[in-house]
């Protein structure tokens, strides 16, 4: 008797527990529209975050709630993009791309080394071991925490050891600015082509003893500059980009090309006063 008792609240329980999970699921229920996976589908699964969102999926919801383009994502290709536009029937939306940028020039053949670092080679360690050895202690120090972190294979150390951007497969995800521990790059729109290639703070011309495209201060990049495009703060120019900045002209009186111009096709561009370079191997204490 006593064990079909049990069995009896064993099978009320049971299905007690039903009909809560069958409440429970259909009070809580969440709805979802199918179109995101299928727009998710659509996207490049880079989950960059250049859009502003911190994943394909997010950036999938926003765009079939209406809270996002597809113009937002820099990632995708121009198909890509109108192929999602046609799907959810909006406009397709326009977002310049942003890419990573590097302020700084001093490769081994212009800056010079005042000591050898013979640890483990990331330069987040160097620069734990006074500053990692770089005459210019705002220098990149070339060990390649950037290239290393970079999902996208858009970052290469060159022959002088100073990382290179493939524009082309740069997310703009913001990694190599989290890794780099000097603070030498940061995210800007692909307009933003007249650069500051240099974050040394001191001033004159001691600065070319340790590095020979660093900026000496000498201003005159921000007098020739139209308006107020370019102010000196803390022995540096600073460009405000909410100006005309579409100019060459502050570049051409630079003496030591430590702002350019950034192009396509040509490359980096400078000035017509800046000093030629042509050294090919490495600086080191004792030599220039």
């Amino acid at each position: 008797m006593s064990v079909i008792i049990s069995l009896i609240a064993l099978g009320g329980l049971t299905l007690l527990l039903a009909v809560m999970i069958i409440w429970a699921n259909k009070k809580l229920y969440v709805y979802e529209d199918p179109r995101i996976d299928t727009v998710e589908e659509m996207l490049p699964h880079a989950n960059c975050g250049a859009c502003g969102f911190p994943g394909c999926r997010p950036f999938a919801e926003a765009l079939v709630t209406g809270k996002a383009l597809p113009g937002k994502c820099t990632v995708s290709t121009d198909e890509g993009r109108s192929r999602i536009a046609n799907f959810l029937g909006v406009a397709l939306g326009a977002e310049e791309k942003r890419v990573a940028r590097l302020a700084c020039a001093g490769g081994t053949n212009v800056a010079l080394n005042r000591a050898r670092y013979n640890g483990i080679k990331t330069c987040q360690a160097a620069s734990l071991v006074s500053g990692g050895g770089k005459g210019c202690f705002w220098g990149c120090l070339g060990h390649g925490d950037c290239e290393a972190v970079c999902d996208f294979d858009a970052i290469t150390m060159n022959a002088f050891s100073l990382p290179v951007v493939d524009l082309n497969k740069c997310t703009a995800c913001g990694d190599c600015v989290e890794v780099c521990p000097k603070d030498l790059f940061s995210i800007q729109p692909i307009s933003h082509r007249l650069w500051v290639n240099c974050k040394n703070l001191e001033h004159g011309e001691a600065v070319l003893d340790e590095c020979q495209v660093g900026c000496t201060a000498c201003g005159k990049c921000a007098m020739d500059a139209p308006g107020n495009l370019i102010t000196m703060i803390n022995n540096l120019p600073v460009i405000n980009y909410s100006e005309r900045h579409n100019t060459q002209v502050p570049i051409q009186r630079c003496p030591t090309g430590a702002i350019v111009w950034l192009d396509d096709k040509l490359g980096v561009v400078k000035g017509t006063e800046s000093k030629k370079i042509v050294r090919k191997g490495e600086r080191h204490e004792g030599f220039s």
